[in-house]
């Protein structure tokens, strides 16, 4: 077994908890702009450290004279935006449990969470997020408190608290120490029902000191954040009490459609993202290039950026002529895709899943280091992420202060740390299962390098093996294969079957523009697109690109374009864009059969057999 460890350089005192972070950040600069509310459309107003402070204990004392008690939990259902962390924050102040619920979430997924969770009382955004709650209520007796913050419950909460004296609110906000509570989420889940993570003060508060520790570049006061993954994940839950404790103004944008503008108004210094959103913007301004008429200078910037950054993890570095190139593209194109992120930004945090090294090295030469980290649920988001200074592109990262990596002689990660969860709530048998000792097993499978970095090849359980006995990471072959324009999203199949295969959804967004760049003039529905020739033949060549890296057996054979693109909506995807690939296999079933068919009527392709 290979492992890395790495002790806490900052280490925490037992009666800690987080809402000593923002105690500690207002003690160095309450005049600090900490938070920014957006009061209109690209127009934001800076909330400072000793503001920001003062709203969250007035509403926890709000919450205590309520009703709420120590290590009772409240649920929260939003989409991510000021009022989420502020309502967070108040929960600590006041010793409760916050427990997140996704925006997108069924009723009977919000019946589960609340119930299983044995919550009291929950908060929703608005009006419809309520009428949701309330079709399940008769089954939630326990749940006796509900409040809204588009409404005026928040401000009857403050007038409520005011009863409610500094004393007593100080006691509520000690009473929870390293060790306890603090929040429980609910894993968004590929396979039955979510788990409720235990999760206590110390990960956040441990984690976050460390982490300040190891990127003082990027987590500092003076730098600035657009929060748009939902909140009710741990990786956006954790990366919002990091920038309290770190000092980084945090601005929440809900709508995902609404980022890029919102980017160019509030010009973040660094970014938080799941690798398909790196992929979209690439995307984008690849095809706005090719609209433009601007493709073969934008290819050619891309070339040189990535063989830019390439050479400058070699000894002799970049040549001369490919600084000057380097430089005349950062003049005609890097620039721009800058500006389009607010003209700021020199850092991003990506995580989720790999970024692949091709996208890693193009958003270094633009100006944009993308530190890939790794973690989970179960250990409240981080465990290894990349240093500006200490970097390697195409792996995620080296462990964080207090965390340790190990890997099994399966190729399965193991991890322990402080900021592991306590266990599944109300669940003893799949805490049991997942503990060796104090390591816990993930179920992803990789590798640790020489220099002790982490590098991730896929998921245990997603381990495909054809009939003929060759095993395939199907992430492997799916990663790249996303990276097309037109891909929305790539399922491998092939478990118990002679060949692989993939199911391959088309990106609705991205359809319109490229058929436009690729001389068809006729605006085609998904339908009539899924037959098109021309769109057949370039889903064939990406296939073709990625395969060249494989051996025959590994390589996809044939593929089947699904009628709609999966998405979370569609019920294929987890809030964290993950793939539910057993329900994909079951909704798919008949095109899956088709493939394996080898029918005359079969409605699925053979690589190569589309050429324009």
């Amino acid at each position: 077994m290979k492992t890395n460890e790495v002790p806490l350089i900052v280490t925490s005192r037992p009666g800690d908890n987080i809402t000593d972070l923002l105690i500690e950040r207002v003690k160095q600069d309450p005049n600090l702009a900490l938070m920014a509310k957006q009061t209109q459309p690209g127009v934001w107003e800076d909330v400072s450290a000793g503001d920001y402070l003062k709203e969250v204990t007035d509403l926890a004392k709000g919450f205590i004279a309520a009703g709420i008690e120590v290590g009772q939990r409240v649920g929260i259902m939003s989409h991510t935006r000021y009022e989420w962390a502020l309502c967070d924050f108040a929960l600590w102040f006041a010793g409760a449990v916050s427990v997140p619920i996704y925006e997108s979430s069924a009723p009977s997924q919000i019946e589960w969470i609340l119930s299983d969770s044995g919550a009291t009382a929950a908060i929703f955004e608005d009006a419809t997020l309520l009428e949701l709650f309330k079709s399940v209520k008769s089954n939630l007796p326990k749940v006796t408190k509900q409040w809204v913050l588009e409404s005026n419950d928040l401000q009857e909460l403050v007038k409520l608290g005011k009863k409610v004296t500094d004393k007593e609110l100080e006691a509520r906000r000690t009473a929870n120490g390293l060790q306890d509570l603090a929040t429980i989420i609910y894993t968004s889940g590929t396979t039955g029902r979510p788990k409720g993570c235990e999760l206590v003060h110390q990960g956040f508060v441990d984690l976050s000191r460390n982490a300040q520790a190891v990127l003082p570049q990027v987590v500092c006061p003076g730098g600035s954040t657009l929060l748009f993954l939902p909140m009710a994940h741990v990786f956006a839950r954790f990366v919002s009490v990091l920038c309290v404790a770190g000092g980084v103004q945090v601005g929440h944008q809900p709508d995902a459609k609404s980022v890029a503008p919102a980017m160019q108004s509030f010009h973040p210094t660094f970014l938080l993202a799941v690798p398909r959103v790196f992929e979209k913007v690439y995307n984008s301004a690849e095809q706005r290039a090719e609209g433009a008429g601007k493709g073969k200078i934008f290819h050619a910037a891309v070339e040189t950026a990535i063989a830019w950054s390439m050479a400058l993890d070699t000894k002799k570095g970049p040549s001369l002529s490919l600084n000057v190139k380097h430089k005349l593209f950062d003049a005609l194109v890097y620039k721009k895709l800058r500006a389009a992120m607010g003209g700021r930004v020199k850092y991003a945090i990506s995580g989720g899943g790999p970024l692949g090294a091709r996208l890693g090295h193009f958003y270094r030469a633009i100006g944009l280091i993308v530190l890939e980290g790794y973690g989970l649920t179960e250990t409240t988001a981080p465990v290894t992420i990349g240093r500006p200074d200490n970097l390697k592109i195409g792996k995620v990262g080296f462990p964080l202060p207090g965390c340790g990596v190990r890997i099994a002689d399966d190729g399965e990660i193991w991890l322990r740390g402080t900021n592991l969860l306590k266990g599944y709530w109300n669940n003893k048998d799949a805490t049991k299962s997942t503990f060796e000792g104090d390591w816990f097993k993930t179920g992803d499978i990789g590798a640790l390098d020489d220099d002790g970095f982490l590098a991730i090849t896929g998921r245990k359980k997603e381990l495909i093996i054809t009939s003929g006995g060759k095993n395939v990471a199907p992430t492997l072959l799916e990663d790249p294969l996303r990276a097309n324009p037109l891909v929305g999203q790539a399922v491998v199949i092939g478990d118990a079957k002679p060949f692989v295969s993939v199911l391959v959804s088309i990106d609705e967004e991205m359809l319109p523009l490229w058929l436009e760049n690729n001389g068809i003039k006729d605006k085609l529905t998904l339908d009539e697109a899924r037959s098109h020739t021309v769109v057949l033949a370039e889903i064939s060549k990406a296939i073709e690109k990625v395969n060249a890296h494989f051996s025959t057996a590994e390589s996809i054979r044939k593929f089947a374009l699904l009628p709609f693109d999966l998405t979370e909506k569609s019920g294929h995807l987890t809030p964290s864009l993950k793939i539910k690939r057993s329900t994909v296999v079951e909704d798919f079933a008949h095109l899956i059969d088709d493939i394996y068919a080898d029918s005359a009527k079969s409605t699925c392709h053979n690589i190569g057999d589309y050429k324009v």
